[in-house]
């Protein structure tokens, strides 16, 4: 898919993000799968039928697990896939794995305020995935979210320090590291 593509499929995930009712608990994430031939196969969106259903899972579970399509399909989502989960007991990374699809296009990585270290791009990556990550499209992601403290992490998480260097980073640096 090109650039342009690109852009389209995650401009639709942002649409879809803000459709999830709000939550002082969750982010509110849109997503959409895209076959191979660039046709929308499904798309969902943070507690769209299910209090706890995250994007990926919304979408993924409106399609056959067996769907032909999925194996050269890619996701938008319009945050990093989590890694681990307490509603659930697979993440939507073990679900993106299962699925067969072989990419995944992200706006901005998940920020430490519910999970100290999010490693849901490192994991897709390690198991052969293509993950692209489009920061242009990170601060319309944020926006659905701005109810939340995504710069102030609860006093019981570790310190974190932005991909630059800074202490703290501010809205427009997206990538966290736990220190």
């Amino acid at each position: 898919m090109t650039g342009a593509d690109d852009e389209r499929w995650m401009g639709l995930a942002v649409e879809l993000a803000w459709r999830c009712p709000p939550s002082e608990t969750a982010y509110s994430v849109g997503a959409v799968i895209v076959a191979a031939d660039g046709t929308e196969i499904s798309r969902g969106f943070s507690r769209e039928d299910d209090p706890v259903v995250h994007a990926e899972e919304s979408a993924l579970r409106k399609l056959a697990a067996d769907d032909p399509r999925l194996a050269g399909a890619t996701i938008y989502s319009t945050l990093e896939p989590c890694s681990r989960r307490k509603s659930r007991p697979r993440s939507c990374t073990q679900l993106i794995l299962e699925s067969g699809i072989r990419r995944v296009v992200i706006a901005w990585r998940e920020p430490p305020l519910f999970v100290a270290d999010g490693q849901g791009v490192q994991l897709l990556t390690q198991a052969g995935l293509t993950v692209d990550e489009l920061p242009g499209f990170a601060e319309r992601a944020m926006a659905p979210n701005r109810h939340l403290a995504l710069l102030s992490a609860p006093a019981t998480a570790p310190a974190t320090r932005c991909h630059r260097g800074n202490t703290a980073c501010d809205i427009n640096h997206f990538r966290t590291v736990t220190v």
